[in-house]
């Protein structure tokens, strides 16, 4: 898949969210390019900025930690959620101790939030704490999610020969083929198109 097609939040380093689940987006934030892999999470910030395009974000007087602990451990993270859920399409998972260690180490207490404009009320885990365990806690607790709650049939790669992209798919019918219609979906039927029109 072209890096420029899948780019989004009109921000040229950040990963697709085109998954429909938080897992799915976590496996997305590597993707190939003509082959070649491209990475979206280079420093400890990169991680922090996706994390906080699903508001995930550290606890107020949170707690520091060493410069590239937080790339490594969510890359650790990404690796391991690949494999689980690889497993879990195929029906044999396996050792789930690792994915365990990062939801035991995750501290969160509920919290009640009213909103104004729709005058509701809204029940939310937040983190109780400023590590790392703290953030990639949510992201955690989304993959052991789609294990225990997900339709593996829905857990699906985008068809496109180029993209690896994954998503889980929410359609009514459960046909959905790519990882945008209008990324990959248009790409192939153009490629088609054109297939068809060179015979």
């Amino acid at each position: 898949m072209q890096i420029s097609a899948i780019k989004s939040d009109n921000n040229l380093s950040d990963a697709p969210m085109l998954g429909d689940h938080l897992a799915m987006d976590l496996l997305n934030t590597q993707a190939v390019d003509n082959g070649n892999t491209v990475e979206y999470w280079h420093s400890d910030n990169d991680v922090l900025h996706w994390l906080a395009r699903y508001d995930i974000t550290p606890a107020a007087g949170g707690g520091a930690f060493k410069a590239g602990e937080l790339l490594t451990q969510a890359k650790a993270l990404r690796l391991l959620a690949q494999r689980l859920i690889s497993e879990f399409r195929s029906g044999t998972v396996q050792d789930i101790s690792g994915l365990n260690e990062y939801l035991h180490a995750y501290h969160s207490v509920l919290h009640m939030q009213y909103n104004k404009e729709t005058n509701t009320l809204a029940l939310n885990r937040v983190a109780s704490g400023g590590t790392i365990a703290s953030l990639l806690g949510p992201v955690a607790e989304a993959v052991a999610q789609l294990l225990v709650e997900g339709d593996a049939t829905l857990v699906k790669q985008c068809e496109h020969p180029d993209c690896i992209l994954w998503f889980y798919d929410r359609t009514k019918a459960h046909k959905r083929r790519w990882c945008s219609m209008a990324l990959c979906g248009n790409r192939y039927k153009a490629a088609q198109f054109r297939k068809r029109s060179s015979s």
